[in-house]
């Protein structure tokens, strides 16, 4: 039972993956991230006895890509290497706005690997309210709590690696 974190333009592993997905803080408008709470429920709650790797897509150390086309060309990859791509939108229009975000989200939304998390609480949950939808639409899980939408990334982890599932 481990799970090993891999941070934006680091080398993918194989076995089981699943990607963090949504805005990241920004350094004009410091927040904490989300994602060391989604990485602390993702190791309480993985039981698996084969590693799980975590993609995050924010720099370790702070260390920022030296071109744009590298970190975007990265967060392709490990989304597309992922088993689950979990979404977690806390939507905050002026600290965490997550354009990106939906452009990703757009683009998963039919992969089956998705999963959308979008809390009642966040500033701006209305914001929310079509990717939800389209979600929905989808067969996406639609969470409102970090727990519930780690609950189903992993979930979608461990249906990958069933006998009578795709080989990763």
């Amino acid at each position: 039972m481990s799970v090993r974190l891999v941070m934006a333009r680091e080398t993918i592993p194989a076995g089981p993956r699943v990607f963090l997905a949504g805005p990241t803080p920004d350094r004009s408008e410091p927040v904490p991230s989300w994602r060391p709470d989604a990485l602390a429920l993702i190791d309480a709650q993985w039981t698996d006895l084969e590693p799980l790797t975590v993609l995050s897509p924010e720099s370790r150390d702070g260390i920022r890509a030296g071109r744009y086309e590298d970190q975007v060309d990265w967060e392709t990859e490990a989304r597309g290497s992922a088993d689950a791509i979990l979404f977690w939108i806390p939507r905050d229009m002026r600290t965490m706005p997550g354009m990106t975000t939906n452009v990703e989200f757009g683009l998963d939304v039919s992969t089956g690997r998705a999963v959308l998390g979008c809390p009642t609480d966040c500033p701006n949950p209305e914001r929310n309210r079509y990717l939800a939808y389209v979600a929905v639409r989808h067969g996406v899980p639609v969470c409102t709590t970090l727990a519930d939408a780690v609950a189903e990334a992993l979930a979608l982890v461990n249906a990958a690696g069933t006998p009578e599932s795709p080989v990763r």
